[in-house]
């Protein structure tokens, strides 16, 4: 008793100096954990506890100005397994020990007996595999996290400069790791010390690339299996700790760096505050904790999809009452539910349930979805079947709908501002599907509908990934192809060929209905132009694509010519041929302004609901396709 005595007037300690000065940035950013358990569970146990001590003795033993302060691995050979531990270089060993016992509880609970597992935080990482791993600088699971505020006026110019000179210095210091504060940017980079210099370089200059796709917003992280960026309009370390780059960027030795002096905690210390963490956050662990960020990082592999319960969902949605009703869609039904924890959720009812081996394509596939993660996709939080019945659980979007703002009762209330941030957040939605996430998810059905709004009115993109859950030979609007028709790129619509261009098609569609608030087949546009396509490329070629704007968008709050080049990269997105469409990282650079390539456009082609062909497309291509293609779109709508 008195030793838990002790325990607890040291967490008392704790969290009365956690008030004052501490800050150990255990702000989770994402973990990801291997779908393949280990066997011997009661093995792997001992096994990780004491890899795990180990790495804690090595953090605290060691002197403060000494690397191991900050870093760490450990390795066992019976059973085989690695783990490696590393701090921000900024971070005192107290706040470092304090970020490592938040991270060994979250893996802990989260992972299992998992056999390789990574957690991110802001001021640290952990990761474990049952395979060597510390010299892995690059992986398939980089990417980035960017911030929701937005910055100021010359901010998003002088962030690139910056974090060019970290990822060029960062791997001459003797650490790997870089901080520096330049007109109003503070910024860090870091590498895993058991990385070469070589690997290092590599690895930053990925990050660099994928921290400015957060640009222009204020803050934005960029991760690898090697390393960590980060900028900021907000200082996050402290002022001791920005040092001079320039005799790392103008020479090939290496100085120094200030030593960081801030206190020790070690030996009975060190362990009080690990068990004091880890009563803190399981007393104050969420009943219905679901926070699963599973993005691929090195070997380690999809965390499945939480199960829920048939009957709660059941129960949260009043049993799938009218008065729950979200909306319908090809798909199936959406409804708003309840959970008891008190999370409000959308709970989709899929409507698959005649497909031959739906169950296991379902498990299959919503493994996969729910392991993508991007700030501009909707998050799936789960999944229930029972009998016919396949439930998806996703994060509630109270705005609902971007053809709500666009077409709907809500007309007008979006500017120009908020329109352009939805565009471009889209834009990085469909990039990260397309080339970022380990396998290329290709939509094929982007809408305004399917697009949806946070409280910020920032997009999300919904629906991506369940055409997968559909046999080849079926979708939700007809026999031959998954999408709508009016968004549809041709030569998806008549040939079936299928690539990530058929999103990028889409795309351009939808820009224009957010820049026209007009939908793309409207009979109140002109006499002899009822569709987008057909009348905005009429307004190219008599250069008065500013008479496209929405009527109710304020003229004082866009530029012109800006609004124009939007345009312009919507109508390169609709080019004929998919070849002369962009990537959507491309579109995402020529949106923000960081791209002086001169568009090249011919005519758009575009199909109506009664399978005619319109544009550029080339008469015997036509010819050849439309046969087969009648019986399958003639059927379904323009909308």
């Amino acid at each position: 008793m008195a030793y838990f005595a002790s325990a607890l007037a040291f967490l008392a300690l704790l969290l009365w100096s956690r008030i004052t000065d501490a800050d150990p940035q255990a702000n989770l950013i994402l973990n990801a954990c291997s779908l393949i358990n280990v066997t011997n569970t009661t093995a792997f146990a001992a096994t990780i506890n004491r890899t795990f001590a180990d790495l804690h003795s090595t953090i605290s033993s060691a002197a403060p100005s000494s690397s191991d302060s900050h870093f760490a691995t450990a390795q066992n050979s019976d059973p085989q397994f690695y783990a490696l531990f590393q701090c921000r270089g900024y971070l005192s060993t107290a706040d470092c020990l304090t970020c490592f016992s938040a991270a060994e509880v979250h893996i802990r609970r989260y992972c299992g007996p998992a056999n390789g597992a990574r957690v991110v935080y802001d001021g640290c990482f952990l990761r474990y595999e049952i395979t060597p791993f510390f010299d892995q600088n690059t992986g398939r699971g980089n990417g980035n996290i960017c911030g929701k505020r937005n910055s100021t006026s010359g901010f998003a110019a002088a962030v690139p400069p910056l974090l060019e000179d970290l990822s060029n210095a960062t791997p001459k210091t003797p650490d790997f790791f870089a901080a520096a504060e330049r007109d109003g940017v503070f910024g860090i980079a870091q590498c895993v010390n058991s990385v070469s210099v070589e690997g290092c370089g590599q690895c930053l200059t990925t990050a660099v690339n994928n921290a400015e796709l957060c640009l222009p917003l204020a803050d934005g992280r960029a991760m690898d299996t090697g390393c960590f960026m980060r900028y900021s309009n907000e200082s996050f370390f402290p002022t001791n700790q920005t040092m001079d780059l320039s005799p790392f960027l103008n020479s090939g030795r290496s100085s120094k760096r200030r030593a960081i002096i801030w206190g020790v905690a070690g030996g009975v210390g060190g362990l009080l505050l690990l068990l004091g963490l880890v009563t803190l956050l399981w007393m104050r662990r969420p009943r219905d904790q679901q926070d699963r960020k599973g993005d691929i990082l090195g070997a380690t592999e999809l965390q499945g999809p939480l199960n829920f319960r048939y009957k709660d969902l059941k129960k949260a949605t009043n049993n799938f009452s009218k008065d729950n009703k979200l909306g319908e869609g090809g798909f199936g039904d959406v409804y708003k539910g309840i959970l008891k924890n008190r999370t409000t959720v959308a709970v989709k009812r899929l409507a698959i349930a005649q497909i031959s081996r739906a169950r296991a394509d379902f498990q299959t596939e919503v493994k996969l979805i729910s392991n993508v993660h991007h700030r501009n996709l909707i998050r799936l939080h789960g999944c229930s079947s029972k009998g016919k019945d396949f439930l998806l659980v996703y994060e509630y979007m109270a705005n609902s709908s971007l053809d709500k703002f666009i077409f709907g009762d809500r007309r007008g209330f979006l500017n120009w501002k908020q329109r352009f941030s939805i565009i471009v957040g889209m834009a990085r939605g469909l990039s990260y599907l397309h080339q970022e996430f380990h396998v290329c998810i290709i939509h094929r059905d982007i809408k305004c509908s399917n697009i949806l709004l946070d409280d910020d009115f920032q997009p999300r993109i919904a629906d991506f990934g369940l055409v997968r859950l559909l046999p080849e030979d079926k979708s939700h609007l007809s026999t031959r192809f998954a999408g709508t028709l009016g968004y549809t790129a041709p030569e998806y619509a008549i040939q079936g060929q299928l690539s990530e261009k058929v999103d990028t098609y889409s795309f351009g569609v939808v820009v224009l209905e957010i820049i026209s608030g007009r939908k793309n087949y409207d009979m109140k546009l002109e006499p002899d132009a009822q569709y987008l396509l057909e009348w905005v490329w009429k307004l190219y070629e008599l250069d008065q694509l500013i008479e496209l704007v929405d009527e109710t968008l304020d003229p004082s709050e866009f530029s012109p010519e800006e609004v124009k080049r939007i345009i312009e990269i919507a109508l390169l997105c609709t080019q004929s041929a998919a070849a002369s469409r962009p990537t959507m990282s491309e579109i995402v650079v020529m949106l923000l302004g960081q791209s002086d390539n001169t568009l090249e456009l011919t005519g758009p082609t575009f199909i109506d609901a009664s399978s005619r062909v319109h544009g550029d497309t080339p008469p015997a291509t036509i010819l050849s396709s439309t046969s087969h293609a009648t019986d399958s779109i003639s059927q379904v709508s323009a909308r």
